[in-house]
């Protein structure tokens, strides 16, 4: 190689270096102003509810000297720029304060709560994407036929039925009649306390302890949540699934393989579902982000200690610092399944590197 072609070959990596820098730099960019803006949002809604964080604390029967003190020692008299300035200074220094109603740290209270809404949102969208999807293709497959009729109004039906109407009517007959699943809660009360490990998650830490009764007592309580929440991810998907394998189906290269007389199956799987792949990506992790942050209303029925109900008390109780840690936490992981779902783009579609 010659010394111009040398100078070029680095001239070359090192715009391509400029270039990834500038892209990552950008991206770092997005991903800090979208989190201050939802802090912000927060923030300045946290302050506008007629919930008063003070009572919280004291209690409605403190007098007005006690009620003062707490007031100040909260920050409150303080201008609300002045609170936000001095409360985005302690997240820098990743502190995000103590809770006012459970009097600790937010830090240690989220990682306590969280990893159960993440087993029962993961658990619900693996079994919402394991049934959504070949039902949606398989509906696709069998347009106008009664396969596709059931499997749209099975997905109709899940998509418009509100959760918590359903979780209340699998807690009546399935606890209050058959007695075939629990009333509520993460585990059975024999069985709390017997697993602490470093997870967080009961089904994880009970394997690695070796404790199958826990494991099993977590397994039974998990269950029914996770299936409602499977059946809501499980309607969209398979709405979403039905949709793009048609759009594939109508396509000129698809008419071409036919008339090759390639068979049903190698067309199906080789080439229309090849084509989605980055669609359905895309539409189980925005199900996924959808579950995690939207688990309230499960999580209250069947009274699982997650992020969800942590976040309703917070707002009764206008505990802002657990409600801002709460809503960061949640935005973190919306952002990371997404740069995630990016990264796994570039594997399964050359085209997008």
């Amino acid at each position: 190689m010659s010394m111009s072609q040398t100078i070029e070959t680095r001239r070359a990596g090192s715009r391509k270096l400029l270039s990834a820098g500038r892209k990552l730099a950008t991206s770092l960019a997005v991903i800090a102003t979208t989190l201050l803006g939802l802090l912000i949002i927060t923030f300045v809604v946290g302050r506008m509810i007629p919930a008063d964080p003070v009572i919280a604390v004291v209690g409605d029967q403190a007098d007005q000297s006690t009620y003062d003190r707490v007031y100040k020692e909260m920050g409150l008299d303080r201008p609300i720029y002045v609170q936000f300035g001095s409360y985005l200074a302690d997240i820098v220094r990743l502190d995000f304060g103590q809770s006012h109603v459970t009097k600790n740290q937010v830090a240690s209270d989220l990682a306590r709560v969280f990893p159960a809404t993440l087993e029962l949102a993961t658990l619900a969208t693996i079994i919402g994407a394991g049934f959504g999807v070949p039902l949606g293709i398989l509906s696709a497959i069998r347009k106008g036929t009664w396969v596709d009729h059931l499997a749209r109004i099975v997905g109709l039906l899940g998509h418009s039925t509100p959760i918590f109407w359903i979780g209340t009517t699998v807690i009546l007959i399935f606890y209050a009649n058959l007695g075939a699943i629990p009333a509520g809660g993460r585990i059975d009360i024999y069985n709390e306390g017997l697993v602490e490990g470093p997870t967080n998650s009961l089904i994880i830490d009970s394997i690695l302890a070796g404790e199958w009764d826990v494991f099993w007592s977590a397994l039974h309580h998990v269950i029914a949540p996770a299936l409602i929440l499977g059946y809501a991810a499980m309607a969209y998907l398979s709405r979403m699934s039905r949709s793009f394998m048609l759009e594939q189906l109508r396509q000129e290269y698809i008419l071409t393989a036919r008339a090759k007389g390639l068979g049903t199956r190698p067309i199906i799987w080789r080439h229309a579902f090849r084509n989605i792949r980055v669609q359905l990506l895309t539409v189980v992790a925005l199900a996924y982000c959808g579950l995690l942050d939207g688990t309230v209303l499960i999580e209250t029925v069947f009274s699982w200690p997650g992020l969800g109900q942590y976040l309703t008390s917070a707002l009764f109780f206008a505990d802002m610092n657990a409600v801002l840690g709460s809503v960061l936490l949640i935005g973190i992981i919306s952002i990371a399944i997404n740069l995630l779902s990016d990264i796994v783009y570039r594997f399964i579609d050359p085209r997008t590197r």
